[in-house]
């Protein structure tokens, strides 16, 4: 990914986005009886997504961590981590808030 922990955080909150609106609208959908495949389709979608999280957060403070510069990984890792905590932190006080 990026040396950048804001853009990290961002293309995170914006793959959560993606996933909650399409789990949020499909189910306004009726698509029928339930079939082995929803929780196969659910299970494949945690994966995908335990995936997805680790490649944003740990790709590159690994690729810095085996090139010696374990204080710059790190440093990025908790920036990605604080900055993306803080993105979390305001959509829930929008929640209680009830702006949304």
């Amino acid at each position: 990914m990026t040396k950048n922990p804001l853009i990290n955080a961002l293309l995170a909150v914006l793959y959560i986005t993606l996933v909650s609106s399409l789990m949020f609208f499909g189910t306004k959908h009726n698509f029928g009886q339930d079939t082995v495949l929803a929780p196969i389709a659910m299970i494949s979608l945690f994966t995908f997504s335990a995936a997805t999280m680790g490649y944003l957060f740990l790709y590159q403070p690994f690729i810095l961590y085996f090139d010696n510069k374990r204080k710059l990984a790190l440093d990025l890792f908790l920036k990605t981590l604080l900055i993306f905590g803080t993105i979390t932190g305001l959509i829930f006080a929008l929640l209680f808030v009830g702006i949304f």
